[in-house]
């Protein structure tokens, strides 16, 4: 037997919500900022954006999209927590690391530039500057 995944194609209810949601976070933001600019309470204007998000999650949530994207979400998580970070004294001395390369680099970019500046102005063209 193959193993191969089916992929599902989405109905246009789904395509609807996923709109829907978008509009919906679009109108909290735009909400926020239109109340911030009469000069309302800031908890009316966080309420305001809050309230268009969470119907926005909401809606993506009933989608299958939104039910692919939480379960994406889910596994980004878990992938994260099986990262190994360096320690505080390990990122020090790799970024020491990158910093000495980037001056012997910029060091020799700025030297060759010179050499080549004096060979095409200097002997070639004759041009002293």
């Amino acid at each position: 037997m193959s193993n191969q995944t089916v992929q599902t194609v989405s109905t246009s209810n789904d395509k609807f919500k996923v709109a829907l949601a978008v509009v919906a976070a679009i109108a909290g933001v735009v909400g926020f900022f239109y109340l911030k600019g009469q000069n309302k309470p800031a908890l009316m204007c966080a309420g305001a954006l809050v309230a268009g998000l969470a119907f926005a999650v909401l809606l993506l949530w009933t989608s299958a999209t939104g039910r692919e994207f939480l379960s994406f979400a889910k596994e980004a998580v878990r992938e994260t927590k099986k990262v190994v970070w360096p320690t505080r004294k390990e990122a020090t001395q790799i970024t020491m690391i990158v910093f000495a390369f980037v001056l012997v680099m910029a060091l020799f970019l700025w030297g060759t530039d010179k050499v080549l500046e004096f060979l095409l102005y200097d002997l070639i063209l004759g041009w002293k500057q």
